[in-house]
C-alpha cells in the first residue's frame, strides 16, 4: 500500500498499456534477433557480462528505453534517468554527485539512461565526458538519429553503438497477441477478439512503432467497452487511428534516409519508387521547395546533356507549383519526378567540373594566350592581343580547329560526353572536331 491506501496493482492499472506491457527481462523482448540469442551482445550483457557505455540507436518504438532498463537493473546497479529535452548541465552535475557518493560510500554502480541524447548540445555532451571516462557512471544513451552526426566524437569513441532495427510484422503480431491475452498486465480479462486482417491493418496504421500500436489498442479497447462489444472491426480501427503515422523527421535521420532513397530511385530510372518516396516526404510535412531543389540539382548532376530538357522541366515544374500552390501543385511535381526518372542519365556535368577544378588547382592562374585577348586599344594591338585569332563564323560549318586553353594545357580534355541520350550526338560532333586533320573547312 502507498501513503494514500492504493495498492501497487491498482496503481499499475492506471499506467498506459504500453508501460504495463513493457518487457521486464530479455526473454520478453520481441524482435532484435541480431542482438539477442546465444553469443549475441545483449544476451551476453544481460547474463552478467560487463556492461559498457552504450548508445542505443533506432526508430521510435523499437525498445530502446526497455532495453536500457533491463540492462541497467542487473547486478544491483542504480538507474538514473534524464531526458535531453528537459535536462541541462545542472541536472547532469546532480546525477554525478549522487553517483559519486554511491560509488565511494556504498560501492554501488550507477547507470545513467539519457533519452534523446542527440538533443544535447556540444557543451552538454562535453559535461558528460569526464564522468563517463572516470567510470562515475555507465552511460546508456538513446537516440533516433545517427550517432556519427549527432554525438561528439570524443563521447562516441567511449561508447558502443547498438543499432536497433524496426520491428517486423511478425514481432508486432506477437506483441499484439500478448497484450490481448495477458490478464494481469494486458487486456486479457476483457476477452477482446481480432482477426488477421484487422491485426495487419492496425500494425500498418501505427507505422511499426510498438508504443503507438499498444496506445492505439488501448483506445480501441475503450471504444469497445463503451459500446459493449468485444470484436475489433475495421471501422473501430478507422475511428481510433485516423491516419497511418508516417515516420519522417524533417531534420533527422529518417529525413536523410528518405531523401537518399528518392534521389537513388530517380538515378536508377524507377519512376514508381521515386514517386513513392516523394509522396512520403510530402505527406510527412516536407517543404515542397526542398524536394524541387533536389530535383533541379539532379537534372544537372545525373542527367545533364543526355537530356538538356530535363533542367527546364524541373525549373518549369517549380514555377508551376509556385503559381498553383497545394494541392494542385503536386501534379507538376509528380510530372517532373516521372520525367527525371525516365530520362537518359549522364553525370558528365559533375565529372567535367571535377576535372576542371583539379586542373585549376594544380596549375593555378595560367596566362590567357594573347590571341584570345581583346584588342580594344592601340597598345593592346601592339602587344599582340587578338593576333592570329580566327573567327569561327568566317569558316565553313562555323568551326575552325583552334586551341582555346592556356598554352601549357593545350590538348587537355575535360568534357567526355557519355553514350546516353543526346550526349551520343554531342560525342560524335566533338570527335569530328577533335580530329587533328579537320580544319573546319575553308574560310568563307
Amino acid at each position: 500500500m502507498d501513503l494514500f491506501g492504493h495498492s501497487a496493482n491498482k496503481r499499475k492499472l492506471h499506467q498506459p498499456l504500453a508501460e504495463r506491457m513493457r518487457p521486464t527481462c530479455i526473454e520478453e523482448l520481441v524482435g532484435q534477433e541480431h542482438l539477442i540469442g546465444d553469443g549475441k551482445l545483449v544476451s551476453y550483457i544481460a547474463a552478467g557480462g560487463e556492461l559498457p557505455s552504450l548508445l542505443l540507436w533506432g526508430p521510435p518504438g523499437t525498445g530502446k528505453t526497455t532495453l536500457a532498463r533491463i540492462l541497467a537493473e542487473r547486478d544491483g546497479c542504480v538507474l538514473e534517468y534524464l531526458s535531453a529535452v528537459m535536462s541541462g548541465v545542472k541536472d547532469i552535475r546532480a546525477v554525478m554527485a549522487r553517483a559519486s557518493e554511491r560509488r565511494n560510500q556504498y560501492g554501488r554502480r550507477t547507470v545513467l539512461f539519457l533519452d534523446e541524447i542527440h538533443r544535447f548540445s556540444k557543451s552538454q555532451q562535453d559535461a558528460l565526458l569526464p564522468h563517463v571516462e572516470a567510470g562515475t557512471v555507465t552511460l546508456i544513451g538513446a537516440t533516433t538519429e545517427n550517432p556519427s552526426f549527432e554525438v561528439n566524437s570524443a563521447l562516441l569513441s567511449r561508447c558502443r553503438v547498438v543499432r536497433l532495427e524496426s520491428l517486423s510484422e511478425e514481432a508486432l503480431l506477437g506483441l499484439l497477441g500478448r497484450a490481448l491475452e495477458d490478464r494481469e498486465r494486458g487486456l486479457g480479462a476483457r476477452e477482446i477478439q481480432i482477426d488477421a486482417d484487422c491485426a495487419a491493418t492496425l500494425i500498418e496504421r501505427t507505422g511499426g512503432d510498438a508504443r503507438r500500436l499498444l496506445g492505439a489498442l488501448e483506445i480501441i479497447a475503450g471504444l469497445l467497452e463503451a459500446r459493449g462489444i468485444k470484436v475489433i472491426e475495421q471501422a473501430i480501427i478507422d475511428e481510433a487511428v485516423q491516419q497511418k503515422s508516417l515516420s519522417y523527421d524533417k531534420a533527422g535521420e529518417e529525413h536523410y534516409g528518405v531523401v537518399s532513397a528518392f534521389i537513388k530511385s530517380m538515378r536508377g530510372s524507377d519512376p514508381d519508387a521515386a514517386c513513392y518516396w516523394m509522396t512520403r516526404m510530402l505527406e510527412g510535412g516536407e517543404d515542397p521547395k526542398f524536394i524541387f531543389r533536389r530535383m533541379v540539382i539532379f537534372a544537372s548532376e545525373d542527367i545533364g546533356n543526355a537530356d538538356p530538357q530535363a533542367l527546364g522541366v524541373a525549373t518549369s515544374a517549380l514555377a508551376a507549383f509556385q503559381f498553383m500552390g497545394l494541392p494542385e501543385g503536386v501534379l507538376p511535381l509528380t510530372q517532373a519526378v516521372t520525367y527525371l526518372a525516365c530520362a537518359p542519365k549522364s553525370n558528365s556535368a559533375l565529372t567535367t567540373y571535377g576535372a576542371a577544378r583539379k586542373v585549376v588547382r594544380e596549375h593555378g592562374s595560367l596566362p590567357v594566350p594573347p590571341k584570345l585577348r581583346n584588342a580594344v586599344t592601340e597598345l593592346q594591338k601592339e602587344m599582340g592581343h587578338a593576333k592570329d585569332y580566327r573567327y569561327p563564323h568566317n569558316f565553313t560549318g562555323n568551326y575552325v580547329a583552334e586551341n582555346y586553353m592556356p598554352d601549357k594545357l593545350a590538348g587537355t580534355r575535360l568534357y567526355e560526353p557519355s553514350e546516353s541520350g543526346y550526349e551520343r550526338e554531342i560525342r560524335a560532333r566533338l570527335e569530328s572536331w577533335r580530329n587533328p586533320g579537320d580544319d573546319g573547312g575553308e574560310e568563307s
